[in-house]
């Protein structure tokens, strides 16, 4: 399958696909975070959708968009935790099989998920090179589709639905960040966002140590070559080619945040809105910590993407 960015109507049909399926997340707000900021902050809550995480999305549209014939073989990705949990619980709902290939030293509570969502498990060494020869060596074994965890149209859809719901729950947004790590879910939200409100500014919360999709915009170029250095797990994948696309016609703009501004903000979180999200997630709301004046005076969509946190590897 050809990786085309996916068209508004793929986003509205993704929805009508997933609804039987996924969970409708509420938008939380709290009174303190916004004088603290001096903006409306309306929280997507994707913590709370199936799996944990926003990835339900569109691992459940790329996999109810597979005919009979095409799923025969079931399934398969690579992922250190949250797709691959997403994948093995979409394949559940239609009855086939999930191959999860998992790089050494994933976060252990993020494994365990995959397993318990009935996923087969491969284990390779911590690379993408070594990710993608494996899903190619079960690709050929099996038969399984591959359903990448961010440059798949299917998947970019499905991500995307999150914003069709988000701004039916609140009106008038000003802006909606997202993290960013392959760039899956801020290519699916830009392309539904400006579908709605062509006018709404879109931004990407990025680790400064992980900051390949910033540097790749500022240079006009993808950065093939990259090693992060960064707490937020779930933010370490290269920016895919595709998604780079979307964020150049989107003008997506990145804000880049340490992992110590990630970890206050996330501990801020959790004592306000009584959330435990994960440190990738928390990037959205440092961002708006750090750049205030940006945001001040506007109503603001911040996608808090995943909840599957390691409660005894807290990262303070």
């Amino acid at each position: 399958m050809s990786v085309r960015l996916p068209s508004p109507d793929d986003i509205y049909d993704a929805g009508a696909r997933i609804a039987p399926h996924a969970v409708l997340t509420p938008v939380l707000r709290h009174a303190s975070l916004d004088a603290m900021v001096g903006a409306q902050l309306h929280f997507k809550c994707e913590n709370l959708q199936r799996g944990g995480a926003f990835k339900f999305r569109g691992a459940c549209n790329a996999v109810w968009s597979l005919s009979d014939e095409e799923v025969k073989g079931g399934v398969v990705t690579h992922s250190s935790g949250n797709h691959g949990n997403a994948l093995a619980m979409a394949a559940a709902t239609r009855g086939i099989t999930a191959h999860v290939i998992v790089p050494e030293g994933a976060v252990r509570a993020k494994v365990e998920a995959i397993e318990q969502a009935g996923a087969t498990l491969h284990r390779c060494a911590p690379s993408i090179a070594a990710r993608e020869a494996k899903a190619a060596e079960i690709q050929q074994a099996t038969g399984a589709v591959m359903v990448h965890p961010y440059a798949d149209t299917r998947v970019m859809a499905g991500q995307g639905t999150l914003v069709l719901e988000l701004l039916r729950q609140t009106e008038g947004l000003d802006a909606i960040i997202t993290p960013i790590g392959g760039g899956g879910l801020q290519a699916g939200c830009a392309i539904a966002a400006h579908s709605i409100s062509p006018t709404i500014a879109m931004y990407g919360a990025e680790p400064s140590g992980a900051s390949d999709a910033a540097q790749s915009l500022a240079r006009g170029a993808r950065i093939e070559h990259f090693t992060p250095d960064t707490i937020c797990d779930g933010l370490r994948a290269l920016i895919g080619e595709p998604n780079l696309q979307a964020l150049h016609e989107h003008r997506v703009d990145i804000i880049t945040v340490s992992d110590e501004e990630t970890i206050a903000a996330m501990k801020l979180l959790w004592q306000t809105l009584k959330l435990v999200v994960e440190v990738s997630s928390a990037t959205v709301f440092a961002a708006v910590l750090k750049q205030r004046e940006r945001f001040a005076g506007h109503r603001v969509g911040l996608v808090l993407t995943g909840g599957n946190v390691d409660i005894d590897a807290l990262p303070w």
